[in-house]
């Protein structure tokens, strides 16, 4: 993780949940698009340290094992300055936009990096940074079949 101005850049991240369609859920609102993404436990420190909105996914229970993991919560907007979201295949990098983002929901993510920036908010006595998708480079896991037909040329 690498902060720059205030935005941060984490590599080679993991998205265990995501709602990048903005499908309405027990846990979303409907046209809400965001993602969650482990941190280490060094990063998620610092970040909660700067008031980011970091949390802990608890372990399932009877995993006595593990420890509670932090995460961090991103929004995705494209209303005022729409995130650069790419998706890369063995055949193809593709800027993807609201309409085509939700592709992203189901994919297989073979790596991924992204950049979030703060929005720094305040409600009553309360204050907060919430984590917005900035950028994202996403490649994508293919199966065989994807594989064999990107070499053939779709």
């Amino acid at each position: 993780m690498t902060n720059q101005r205030q935005s941060v850049t984490i590599e080679n991240a993991t998205i265990p949940f995501r709602n990048f369609s903005g499908k309405e859920g027990p846990y979303n609102v409907a046209g809400d698009r965001e993602f969650t993404v482990f941190l280490d436990e060094d990063s998620a420190a610092i970040l909660e340290r700067d008031g980011w909105n970091v949390k802990y996914l608890k372990p399932r229970e009877g995993d006595e094992e593990h420890e509670p993991r932090p995460y961090l919560p991103v929004k995705v907007n494209f209303k005022v300055r729409p995130p650069t979201v790419v998706m890369i295949t063995t055949n193809a990098r593709t800027r993807l936009d609201e309409d085509s983002i939700g592709a992203l929901d189901w994919a297989d993510f073979k790596h991924v990096d992204l950049i979030v920036t703060p929005y720094n908010w305040t409600y009553g006595a309360k204050t907060g940074t919430k984590a917005y998708l900035k950028s994202m480079y996403v490649t994508i896991e293919e199966d065989d079949l994807a594989l064999k037909y990107a070499e053939e040329g779709e």
